[in-house]
């Protein structure tokens, strides 16, 4: 039994033919686009919650933070870091703004190229990264690795990585 919906589109009061047929989800798809979507919706939350609990920060905090601590010394310019944290630049300006009030990062113009600001993750700003991980990778591992089996997870990594390329054919963010 087909149980795709299909509808005729035609132009707003323009009399015009009816576009292409729109290619309804079936049930099956929907049940798995609406299962995919709750989880792209209730992930970030769930780790934010952790983190707030647990750290103080917000996961997009703790995520700008974490890019800084693995770059060359821990220093990024602020559109690359932002490219990274799947972010613009004012909202990222803005959060690096409060991490820089707790001391955890600083910002100077880049002296290669004084357009551009570099962030730098401060010795407080490592050390309280170095806190934080453990219990933001337990919640990590809690959430995503330990519901699913080796082949599971391996699937998911193929599955994501295909997802990503249709998405970002260049794949600027985390890899």
């Amino acid at each position: 039994m087909d149980t795709t919906v299909t509808h005729e589109v035609t132009g707003p009061n323009t009399g015009e033919a009816p576009q292409d047929e729109a290619r309804w989800l079936s049930e099956e798809e929907r049940a798995m686009w609406l299962a995919f979507a709750s989880v792209l919706f209730r992930m970030p939350v769930a780790l934010d919650n952790q983190l707030r609990r647990d750290a103080c920060l917000s996961h997009f905090e703790y995520t700008v933070m974490a890019a800084l601590s693995e770059a060359p010394e821990r220093r990024l310019r602020m559109s690359h870091l932002a490219a990274m944290a799947e972010s613009g630049l004012p909202r990222l300006s803005q959060v690096v703004g409060r991490l820089e009030k707790r001391g955890w990062i600083t910002r100077a113009a880049d002296p290669g190229d004084g357009r551009s600001t570099l962030a730098t993750l401060t010795e407080r700003g490592w050390d309280k990264v170095v806190q934080t991980a453990p219990g933001h990778v337990e919640e990590v591992r809690r959430l995503v690795f330990d519901p699913l089996t080796k082949a599971q997870q391996k699937r998911l990594h193929e599955i994501s990585r295909r997802i990503m390329y249709t998405i970002d054919p260049e794949d600027r963010g985390f890899r």
